[in-house]
């Protein structure tokens, strides 16, 4: 864990935001104590149901044309 003056964690936000969430936990401190700390926040995940997604993508149409036709069409006529 690192220990961040209060002063520099103002200034660092984003950055220390980012490395707690990578799994590295800050403490923020105030004159040398600690009086806050940021860590990743874990959130399970819910389970892929294989089946409903095949369902769901054999119910879609087929596209007219492929994506890389449909990509060059908007390149072209500026359309991005």
């Amino acid at each position: 864990m690192t220990d961040i003056p209060l002063a520099d964690a103002k200034a660092r936000l984003s950055e220390l935001v980012a490395r707690a969430a990578a799994g590295d936990p800050v403490r923020i401190t105030r004159r040398g104590r600690p009086v806050a700390e940021l860590t990743a926040i874990h959130q399970d995940r819910k389970p892929l149901d294989v089946a409903a997604l095949k369902r769901l993508t054999d119910a879609m149409p087929m596209a007219a044309e492929s994506a890389g036709d449909l990509v060059r069409q908007m390149r072209d006529e500026d359309r991005f």
